[in-house]
C-alpha cells in the first residue's frame, strides 16, 4: 500500500445546518505533494451523535472524535476503526445536550484531557472508564481546548449557554495549581489557538443571537463586528486585539491555526479563510471560497436542506432580521462553507474542507494558490439516510498528521 506524507482528519456530522445535532464520523484525506496523489477513508459511528472536532495524539496513531453526544470516542489514526468509547454521563450529568466533550488535548501517546460537565478530566485512551477529575473549568460551556507552549496552561473558549446565556469569556486552567481563571471579553469566543513558543493564545469571537430573544440552543448568526484577542496565559491579560467591521467576511469561524507571520482561521458562514498579520495584528487578507451563482444552482439538494433547516430554527415572521442577517453574512450564497483548515508543519501547504460544497482543497501557502481540489463522495454511500437527498458529508473541525 502506498504511503502518504499527510493525513488530513476531519470530523463529520452529516448534512444538516446544525452540526451540533447531527451524525458522527471521520474523514481521513491522504495526500502526497510530490505528485498530488490522494486517497480517502470515511467512517461514521453508530450510536454516537454530534461529531465535532478531531484531536490526534503526538504520533498520529490515535484520534479523539469530540462530539456533543456525551461520549468519548477513540479511533485508529490509520484506518478510522473504533477502538474505545465511553459515556461521559457515568462521570457527570449535564444541564444541556450541547454540553459535550467536543475538544481534547493530548499529554502523551495515550493520555489526554477533556471537559465533562463542570470539570476537566484526565484519561488514558486504553482505560476510558478510569478517568481522573482534575478541577472545575469555570466557564459556562467549554469548547475549543489547547495547551500553552510551556505545557503549564490549558486555554479554552466558551459557548453561549442555553440556560445561562451569553458567555463573553475564555478560560485558563493552570495544570500546576489546579486553578481556573475566567477572562471576560466583549464577545463570546468559541475557538482558540496557542502560540507554539510563548504562553499566549488567540481567541476568535463567535457572535450569535438567541432566537425569540431567549433561545441560545437554536441560535441565529449575528451580523456584528468580529474580534481576535491576543491573551497572556499567565496573567489572563488581553495584550492586543483585532476588530473587523461586520462587512468583513469573518463570521462563524471554526479551525484557527498559526503560521510564523499570520493568524489563520476559516469561516463557515462567510465562505472565507482569513489571515491576519501577527506583527501588528492589523492588516489581513483572505482566500475567498464564495461560490458563484452557477455553483449554487448546481447544489440544489444542499441549498434545499440549508433553507429548510434555517426555517426550522426560528420563526421567519417574528425573526425576519435573523434571516436577512444570515443572507448578508453568507454574501447571498445560501450555503455554509469552510469549517476545517490546517497548516503543514513546514508551512507550505494549507488543507481545507468546505462543508457546503463537499470538497477538500489543498493550497500552496503563503501564496494561497490552489494546488488540488477534490469533490468528495456522497453521505448516502456510507449512511442509509435520505436516499437521493443532500449528499454532504458534514465537514467540521480538522487535524493534520504529517
Amino acid at each position: 500500500m502506498r504511503a502518504y506524507p499527510y493525513r488530513f482528519h476531519v470530523a463529520l456530522d452529516g448534512n444538516g445546518l446544525n452540526g451540533l445535532e447531527g451524525l458522527a464520523g471521520v474523514c481521513q484525506f491522504l495526500f502526497d505533494p510530490a505528485d498530488n496523489a490522494y486517497a480517502w477513508k470515511i467512517a461514521y459511528f453508530d450510536g454516537i451523535a454530534g461529531g465535532h472536532a478531531i484531536s490526534l495524539n503526538p504520533g498520529g496513531s490515535l484520534g479523539f472524535l469530540g462530539n456533543t453526544g456525551q461520549h468519548l470516542l477513540i479511533y485508529d489514526g490509520t484506518d478510522s476503526r473504533e477502538l474505545a468509547r465511553q459515556s461521559t454521563l457515568s462521570y457527570e450529568s449535564t444541564d444541556t445536550s450541547l454540553r459535550g466533550s467536543t475538544h481534547a488535548v493530548w499529554l502523551s501517546e495515550h493520555e489526554f484531557i477533556t471537559a465533562i460537565g463542570d470539570h476537566f478530566y484526565r484519561f488514558d485512551a486504553r482505560r476510558l472508564a478510569e478517568g481522573v477529575k482534575l478541577g472545575p473549568h469555570g466557564v459556562k460551556l467549554p469548547h475549543a481546548l489547547k495547551r500553552s507552549a510551556s505545557g503549564r496552561y490549558l486555554v479554552y473558549g466558551s459557548m453561549d449557554h442555553p440556560r445561562l446565556g451569553e458567555a463573553r469569556e475564555v478560560g485558563i486552567y493552570d495544570l500546576q495549581t489546579g486553578e481556573a481563571r475566567r477572562v471576560e471579553l466583549p464577545a463570546t469566543c468559541w475557538h482558540v489557538a496557542a502560540d507554539p513558543a510563548r504562553d499566549l493564545f488567540y481567541a476568535l469571537s463567535f457572535r450569535v443571537l438567541p432566537q425569540e430573544g431567549r433561545d441560545w440552543h437554536e441560535w441565529a448568526m449575528a451580523f456584528l463586528k468580529e474580534y481576535a484577542f491576543e491573551i497572556d496565559a499567565a496573567s489572563g491579560r488581553v495584550l492586543r486585539h483585532w476588530a473587523a467591521g461586520r462587512e468583513v467576511p469573518a463570521h462563524i469561524n471554526s479551525d484557527v491555526v498559526l503560521s510564523d507571520g499570520e493568524l489563520i482561521f476559516c469561516n463557515g458562514a462567510s465562505q472565507s479563510i482569513v489571515m491576519i498579520e501577527r506583527e501588528r495584528l492589523a492588516g489581513w487578507r483572505m482566500i475567498d471560497e464564495r461560490p458563484d451563482l452557477a455553483t449554487v444552482l448546481g447544489q440544489r439538494k444542499a441549498v434545499g436542506t440549508q433553507i429548510a433547516d434555517a426555517l426550522s430554527r426560528g420563526n421567519v415572521l417574528h425573526e425576519t432580521r435573523h434571516f436577512l442577517s444570515a443572507l448578508r453574512i453568507s454574501r447571498w450564497a445560501v450555503l455554509d462553507s469552510v469549517y476545517a483548515c490546517q497548516l503543514s508543519a513546514d508551512q507550505s501547504l494549507l488543507f481545507t474542507a468546505n462543508r457546503g460544497l463537499n470538497h477538500i482543497t489543498v493550497y500552496d501557502y503563503p501564496a494561497n494558490t490552489l494546488r488540488l481540489r477534490v469533490a468528495m463522495p456522497a453521505l448516502q454511500d456510507f449512511v442509509p439516510v435520505s436516499p437521493g437527498g443532500d449528499p454532504r458529508l458534514g465537514f467540521h473541525h480538522g487535524a493534520l498528521a504529517g
